[in-house]
């Protein structure tokens, strides 16, 4: 082998082409096929950004209304997976549960196998959908209730976090929570869309590699940074209490969650400030006292951090409270994230099957040699 260089981590490393999203750095914008998520994230829907995703193009007003009924026709879960669900222990892990309800999922498409990307894109819309649904029951199924199931008389957004929180939601509320599946809807080439990306390039099926992801994204330096954050502001009770917190952390060196990002190395990431915006109109529109007192404290903790680290939120900082504020419980966070991004999960899926290479890198070996048996 030839001079290479190694990459720790694949920092920087370019690991395939993609037409679907590219996070511009330099203009601060996160493009998804040609838009900017952030116009989306205001202008539009999750269902438009779903068409988007998964179909390649923005829908119109009449297509997005097709596709709400569509997703919301197959939302429905087989019964067999909440019997699966209600074998697991209670304590495991909310994501390892629903790894496990995603992989069983499979069971029940009979073009499961497939590596096609048509039939990615259909099997695609069902397990948008039906993640949705069971990820909003993981608690109340665990527990050993039964599940709350669809209404399809409500709106894609509306009817997640109504089976969620079991009460009807607000119109502002609403429009909150669907902002922030926008937000996690895609995001380039992060942890767990690579390890999807992985697997499909064996010809692996769209299960297989929405399963990995789901293993990708429990972990705390990825989608359970969002659980975190909400963790240390209940901690910290009030904004003293949180910069007190932050500073007794960096002086023992230790990670605070909510901060910095592999890409956003000095920049605030995008979808931050769109989050931060969407709390404060929420905790506006509802005049809640202790949400108006998390804005305070993230927005001290993002002042502290600023000038002792010169580290800028991301993503998980704002969306932790946003969900606070909502009343959903935490343990349902990196979940929402998951159901939130399996639609840009399924559009590189059926990305990979259509220009498929399979991944096979290669190792900077640091062991010994020349040992005899």
């Amino acid at each position: 082998m030839g001079a290479v260089e190694y990459r720790p981590g694949l920092e920087g490393v370019i690991a395939t082409e993609t037409a679907i999203s590219y996070l511009d750095v330099d203009h601060e914008e996160i493009v998804v096929r040609g838009y900017n998520l952030l116009d989306l994230a205001r202008q539009r829907t999750y269902v438009d950004v779903v068409g988007l995703l998964v179909n390649g193009q923005l829908p119109t007003e009449a297509e997005r209304a097709a596709l709400e009924q569509q997703l919301l026709a197959v939302a429905d879960v087989p019964a067999e997976i909440w019997q699966i669900l209600r074998l697991l222990p209670r304590e495991m892990d909310a994501m390892d549960r629903l790894r496990t309800a995603v992989s069983a999922l499979g069971g029940w498409d009979q073009a499961a196998n497939s590596a096609d990307p048509e039939q990615d894109r259909q099997s695609g819309f069902r397990v948008i959908a039906q993640s949705a649904t069971i990820v909003a029951n993981l608690i109340r199924v665990a527990e050993g209730g039964e599940p709350l199931l669809p209404d399809r008389r409500r709106s894609y957004p509306e009817n997640f976090l109504w089976m969620i929180v079991g009460r009807d939601p607000d119109p502002a509320e609403v429009r909150a929570f669907d902002q922030t599946l926008i937000a996690y809807a895609e995001h380039e080439l992060p942890n767990s869309t690579f390890a999807a990306r992985v697997i499909a390039s064996t010809l692996a099926d769209l299960y297989g590699a929405l399963t990995g992801a789901v293993a990708s994204l429990k972990g705390r330096l990825h989608g359970g940074a969002n659980e975190a954050v909400m963790e240390m502001l209940l901690e910290a009770g009030d904004e003293d209490g949180l910069e007190r917190l932050i500073r007794e952390k960096l002086a023992r060196k230790e990670r605070i969650m909510g901060f910095g990002h592999r890409v956003y190395m000095r920049r605030m990431d995008p979808r931050a400030q769109l989050l931060k915006e969407t709390l404060a109109a929420l905790v506006a529109q509802k005049g809640d006292p202790e949400g108006e007192k998390l804005v305070r404290m993230c927005q001290r903790g993002e002042d502290v951090m600023r000038a002792e680290k010169g580290l800028f939120p991301n993503l998980d900082y704002y969306a932790a409270p946003v969900y606070w504020v909502l009343g959903i419980p935490i343990e349902l966070y990196t979940p929402i994230f998951f159901a939130a991004r399996t639609a840009g999960l399924v559009a590189h899926v059926v990305e990979q099957h259509a220009h498929n290479r399979l991944f096979r890198p290669r190792v900077l070996y640091t062991g010994p040699r020349g040992l005899k048996p």
